[in-house]
Order: C-alpha cells, then sequence, then structure tokens
C-alpha cells in the first residue's frame, strides 16, 4: 500500500471502528465485518482503486451516521409526540 494513502485507510478504520459501538446488531458483529471486509481488500496496490475503496468506505460512514441520526430522532418523537391513529 502506498504511504499516502495508508493514513486515508487508517483513519477510515478507525472511524468506522468508533461509529460501529453503536450498530444495532452489537459492536461485535460490526468489528467481525468490518474487519473481514478491510482484509478482503488488503492486497489492492493499485493507487486508483484504494482512492475508490476508500470513497466507499466514506459513504458507508455517511449512511452509518444517517441511520444513527434517524433513530434518535424516532425515540424522540415517540417520547414527545402522541402516537398518530
Amino acid at each position: 500500500m502506498a504511504n499516502p494513502l495508508k493514513g486515508e485507510v487508517i483513519r477510515l478504520y478507525k472511524t468506522l471502528l468508533y461509529l460501529g459501538r453503536e450498530y444495532p446488531q452489537g459492536a461485535a458483529y460490526f468489528r467481525q465485518r468490518l474487519k473481514s471486509a478491510f482484509m478482503k481488500n488488503k492486497d489492492v496496490t493499485d493507487p486508483e482503486k484504494i482512492k475508490k475503496l476508500v470513497a466507499r468506505g466514506d459513504f458507508v460512514i455517511k449512511e452509518l451516521e444517517a441511520l444513527y441520526f434517524l433513530r434518535k430522532y424516532r425515540a424522540m418523537k415517540k417520547r414527545y409526540y402522541e402516537p398518530e391513529k
């Protein structure tokens, strides 16, 4: 792996690992899936391919954040508003 991209990959892994703590199916499940996804692509050396994989990881980060915000919104709505009929 190229040196400048190595930092990006490590940053991505750490960020996903941090976000996975609150995953609905559990942190251990998320950690296992995350590790297998990164190990599957460990032999990729083409910088363009690595950039595409990092971009996909950033997309996953945005999707996870949206999932968490939606879950918090639903919890707040459930607490403060009466159920619709």
